[in-house]
């Protein structure tokens, strides 16, 4: 029990990391000078050199040899991936950063749901208690700008159409993790991700190419923060947390989200926002606190 601790708490701060690397993401997305699901591309896609380059050096010759033991779930994994940027970056474009991230981030919903009901896992009381706290959180940050017209109500609903392939896809990484490693993982979803996204943007008319050498920073950052150490950092600590919690831990998101959005967007935020975000962290912390108590 002892020497588990270390790594437990090792994978909660990779966990806190990547999804404050990730709450970057929609700044980037909002900038950026291609369209959403190029913007999407050029993410996974500039992501591919350092990723590749991680995996051949640390998986050498079994890095192919995973993708062919696992090839159905890997498959799975960066289709629900691509589904999520493609539908998440339309929806930052079309409602603001706190309500595309923490609509997102509503995923627990679905991830407890699918355990409880398909794999007959049942939740501890403490969980849901966190659960609901991390939700009403979520609620109140979300506060009086929620589907306030049209497009913000498109850009609402697609977030929560996100939170379900965002879902789907911690599902399938938390299977894969027991029997992939995290390098491996991360560069094959990713060029599976790639490809799916590149057709998808040229076939919408998107703008495909920045006009300005900022406008390919903007790419680059958005590939380094978000895919290349959100991700994998992620993707690792989801190896050494249960999916339940690792997909509440993921509500720090929206809350950082929301707090670069203040920061350097100028989005305002209320008194019942900052409620909101004290809820949720509060929810997190009663989350770990059930599955430190888990026999």
């Amino acid at each position: 029990m002892k020497q588990s601790l270390p790594r437990e708490w090792l994978a909660l701060a990779a966990l806190f990391a990547g999804a404050t690397a990730i709450a970057t993401a929609p700044l980037f997305v909002k900038v950026s000078e291609t369209g959403p699901v190029a913007t999407a591309f050029w993410r996974v896609f500039l992501a591919l050199p350092p990723l590749w380059m991680w995996a051949l050096m640390s998986e050498g010759r079994q890095h192919a040899a995973h993708l062919r033991m696992h090839r159905g779930l890997m498959m799975a994994a960066g289709i629900f991936f691509a589904g999520d940027l493609a539908v998440w970056h339309w929806s930052i474009l079309l409602t603001s950063v706190a309500n595309t991230t923490l609509l997102a981030n509503l995923a627990p919903i679905f991830v407890t749901a699918v355990a409880w009901f398909v794999f007959r896992e049942t939740p501890r009381k403490l969980f849901l208690a966190g659960l609901a706290a991390a939700i009403a959180g979520t609620l109140l940050l979300i506060g009086a700008n929620f589907g306030q017209s049209g497009s913000a109500s498109l850009g609402d609903a697609l977030g929560v159409i996100t939170a379900m392939f965002y879902a789907a896809y911690q599902m399938t990484v938390t299977r894969l993790r027991a029997h992939v490693p995290t390098a491996s993982l991360m560069a094959w979803s990713s060029a599976i991700m790639a490809a799916l996204l590149l057709p998808i943007a040229w076939i919408s008319g998107e703008q495909l190419l920045p006009h300005t050498n900022a406008g390919w920073l903007k790419l680059i950052g958005i590939a380094l923060f978000a895919q290349v150490v959100g991700q994998s950092l992620i993707a690792w600590a989801m190896a050494h947390l249960t999916a339940t919690f690792s997909s509440v831990g993921l509500l720090l998101q929206p809350v950082m989200a929301t707090l670069f959005a203040w920061i350097l967007l100028g989005e305002i935020v209320g008194p019942l926002q900052f409620a909101g975000g004290v809820l949720v962290l509060a929810g997190i912390a009663l989350a770990r606190q059930a599955t430190l108590r888990q026999p």
